[in-house]
């Protein structure tokens, strides 16, 4: 069976630093027997196909982001954290949206991406209503962010991306176009 998946990288080609061009991003991928390979952006978003044995350990999401992490390790010499997940996820996080995300734009809407499913007692001390009109909610390994002036001047985003509420969880955030256009490069035509 072939599948198609998005590897979502964190941090890289942030500020001139951690560069990793796109070609050599897909060129890793490829020298993994990926297929049609895609980037998009480059902020760290690649789409890929697979073959993948629903019975063979060695095609899940977690190893998969093991063998790409190390492939990229590898080639560009410094560690980079990834997330992959197929269109089904992804697909899910987009319509199980708690906020109106038609009727925002994309600069207020964002998805964290997360390694695991967290709780709301992470967030138990947070006061919330300090943010507001900022606000977040929890879906399954995501965090939506509503930022009505756009994640750049965001005062609730670098507060949730704390070492301390997030520890032992990798996280990556995309702006709403970015979500559904991951949505979009996965699907698969059956």
């Amino acid at each position: 069976m072939t599948t198609t998946y998005a590897l979502l990288l964190r941090g890289i080609n942030v500020g001139g630093r951690r560069k990793v061009p796109m070609a050599e991003l897909r060129s890793v991928l490829e020298g993994l027997g990926h297929r049609d390979v895609r980037t998009y952006l480059q902020s760290g978003n690649a789409v890929f196909t697979t073959d993948a044995d629903t019975d063979a350990p060695d095609t899940t999401d977690e190893t998969l982001r093991q063998a790409i992490e190390a492939a990229i390790e590898k080639h560009f010499g410094f560690t980079v954290d990834c997330l992959v997940r197929d269109h089904a996820y992804l697909a899910a996080v987009v319509d199980d949206c708690p906020y109106p995300a038609e009727e925002l734009q994309a600069k207020e809407l964002h998805a964290f991406y997360l390694s695991e499913t967290v709780d709301e007692e992470r967030f138990a001390a947070l006061d919330r209503d300090a943010y507001l009109p900022e606000s977040f909610a929890l879906g399954d390994r995501v965090l939506y962010l509503h930022a009505p002036t756009g994640l750049g001047t965001s005062k609730l985003a670098p507060v949730l991306a704390r070492p301390s509420l997030l520890k032992g969880v990798t996280a990556t955030a995309r702006n709403w176009n970015t979500a559904r256009k991951l949505v979009e490069m996965t699907r698969t035509e059956g």
